[in-house]
């Protein structure tokens, strides 16, 4: 499928989340788009990838349907202060993508009132291994995954792209967890990603929990729950606990007036990245809070994004 290039696909998706499409050009463009995707893509839809506290964790596949050779995966992972927040609401965010010619795994994970942390953590690991266990019946190419996602899903994207297996958050994932995936031999097997997008997410979440009045504190709290333990849970769970060398590229996006999640959190990530060795870049919004970007900001984000791809040879 031929690609457009990322600005086109930042037009359409910025069009389709905040102008009035009054331009008689730009509903053409974005008609064609959407004729172009439907004719181009199939839906897989909720597709139970782990069971865990009587309840499936599911998710939804979106698939090229001419693809030339194993494609490249994006794996998106919703926000919602890990108490709220659906795979379904959060589509948009995947056009990019599929223009592009991508699949796309858009991933749903246990909410707080389900069971607390670690468990959405546990469930997107979880989620990366599905796409591993079942990259040859879907055409993945586990050599191009990248995972993103915003807010909750930023923090989760960065956890599931960081954590190292000895960290133990895989156990419960369904699966054999000690064959080598390129060489079908039995060893410790590490899931990795090509690359992280990570939008506006929480990376110190020990910090969070005890954050200012009006950050993140109180859906930490929820997730975290009462247990005398959860300190020690909020550093097993907080990305800048596993920052070191050799670990994918990074590209944070983060509002410099964000009031949910400060943007502290992102130039923490950024330093401890570059103080390991690992390419990473920092994209600031000023003024921007938490998501709700201009126009002219989204366009410059997705320039980016492109960028970032491209430099990684992952466009």
């Amino acid at each position: 499928m031929p690609a457009r290039t990322f600005v086109t696909f930042g037009f359409v998706l910025v069009g389709l989340l905040v102008l009035p499409l009054q331009v008689g050009a730009q509903v053409g463009d974005t008609t064609g788009f959407l004729a172009h995707v439907s004719n181009e893509y199939r839906v897989v839809p909720n597709v139970t990838y782990h069971v865990a506290s009587n309840a499936e964790s599911k998710l939804d596949l979106y698939l090229p349907r001419n693809a030339d050779g194993a494609t490249p995966v994006l794996m998106y992972i919703h926000g919602g202060g890990w108490v709220r927040g659906t795979k379904e609401s959060n589509v948009l965010r995947v056009l990019p993508y599929l223009e592009m010619g991508w699949s796309v795994v858009n991933v749903e994970y246990r909410m707080a009132d389900v069971a607390h942390a670690p468990a959405a953590v546990e469930d997107c690991r979880c989620a990366l291994r599905w796409v591993y266990r079942n990259a040859e019946e879907y055409n993945f190419d586990t050599n191009r995954i990248v995972v993103s996602g915003n807010s909750a899903g930023g923090h989760l994207s960065l956890t599931t792209g960081m954590l190292p297996a000895s960290a133990g958050l895989d156990r419960q994932c369904p699966g054999d967890r000690r064959r080598s995936w390129s060489t079908g031999n039995l060893s410790t097997a590490e899931l990795k990603v090509a690359a992280i997008i990570n939008w506006y997410g929480i990376t110190d979440v020990v910090g969070l929990m005890h954050g200012p009045p009006g950050t993140s504190g109180n859906f930490t709290e929820a997730w975290l729950g009462s247990g005398n333990d959860r300190a020690a849970v909020a550093e097993r769970v907080s990305p800048l606990s596993y920052v070191r060398p050799g670990q994918p590229p990074v590209l944070t996006i983060h509002g410099d007036a964000d009031s949910i999640v400060p943007y502290d959190h992102a130039i923490r990530l950024h330093e401890a990245l570059d103080a390991a060795g690992v390419a990473n870049e920092l994209l600031t919004v000023a003024g921007g809070g938490h998501g709700g970007f201009s126009e002219a900001d989204n366009l410059h984000i997705y320039d980016t994004i492109r960028d970032f791809l491209a430099t990684h040879q992952l466009d």
